[in-house]
């Protein structure tokens, strides 16, 4: 009976060679994709998970994807080991990871995880400490197996007991990508997302916004899927506004809103659609128009922008002038 083990594949380049590698080896493979609100994969319009589904396809191998988006908040909102250089929380989002694959061990049958971490590729979570501390934390000591950096690390259970060989292991480390991209090209894996990181809490801009939201106590779901798209507005300690800047935000936008949201769309003309989210003040109404017609064509007579929302229900169409 063949040794199980349980790949943890994100579909980007690391993952899909560790995965490869000890596929090659011989062992039974499961992988597992863990995904969240914040992940990038679906920036080409593929849908999450695509090249995590495309590399198991081709190596008919099983494939379980896993939405931790609802827990992942509380990590965000208040991480033990801190954040790296924006607001991504590496350490606690690994050791969470992890604990959830342990949880999945157990389910399918797998003896060890495999990960596609590459020893000093990343300043925050991947340096020796760090990697030690995860294994720790997450109750997987010595049963994780790094196979693009484990000639680097203490052997593995999964070493020492025979189920893998060592020697066919590499022994990549740092930040450059090249030993990578050698080994894809020697395997003829072309097809693969470029390294940016797939989470958008490294991005400045988008860290702003999540910030935002933490200071008002108001991260959960449905706020945080305003932040991935169009241009963002504080208004008050309860009140935001997003204007769309072009036609995909503005069907996102629509997409979005809630009940109880505002929808401003410039009518007659082009221009954006806008949704406003939280407690109205005074001057509101005109507050967001004007700041909607900023981003529309400019006419003669006035920009002509409808308001509506479902509840309470609201419909109205205002003139506005600049």
């Amino acid at each position: 009976m063949k040794i199980k083990a349980l790949s943890l594949l994100s579909g980007g380049l690391d993952s899909t060679l560790a995965t490869k590698l000890v596929y090659d080896l011989g062992i039974d493979l499961e992988a597992i994709y863990f995904y969240t609100i914040f992940c990038t994969c679906n920036r080409g319009g593929n849908g999450c998970g695509f090249h995590a589904r495309k590399i198991t396809q081709e190596l008919n191998i099983p494939l379980k994807i896993v939405n931790t988006s609802e827990e992942y908040l509380t990590i965000v909102e208040s991480p033990r080991y801190g954040y790296g250089s924006n607001l991504n929380p590496c350490i606690d989002c690994r050791i969470f990871i992890f604990k959830k694959a342990k949880e999945y061990m157990k389910e399918c049958g797998a003896r060890f995880i495999i990960t596609g971490e590459v020893l000093g590729e990343r300043p925050m979570s991947q340096n020796l400490r760090s990697l030690r501390l995860i294994e720790k934390e997450a109750g997987l000591e010595g049963l994780v197996l790094r196979p693009l950096s484990a000639k680097l690390l203490e052997p593995t259970i999964p070493e020492r007991e025979g189920w893998v060989d060592r020697e066919r292991l590499l022994a990549i480390q740092g930040r450059s990508r090249k030993p990578q991209i050698e080994l894809a090209q020697e395997w003829g894996i072309n097809d693969y997302p470029c390294p940016s990181g797939g989470c958008l809490l490294t991005d400045p801009i988008f860290s702003q916004r999540v910030k935002d939201l933490l200071v008002h106590k108001e991260l959960d779901l449905e706020n945080v899927k305003l932040l991935r798209f169009g241009r963002y507005f504080r208004l008050s300690p309860k009140l935001k506004l997003v204007i769309g800047r072009n036609g995909e935000d503005n069907q996102k936008l629509l997409n979005s809103a809630l009940s109880t949201d505002l929808i401003l769309q410039v009518i007659e003309t082009p221009g954006p659609v806008a949704l406003a989210r939280g407690e109205e003040t005074d001057n509101f109404i005109e507050e967001i128009c004007h700041k909607v017609v900023n981003y529309a064509d400019k006419v003669e007579g006035g920009v002509k922008v409808l308001l509506k929302r479902k509840e309470p229900y609201r419909e109205e169409i205002k003139i506005i002038f600049r």
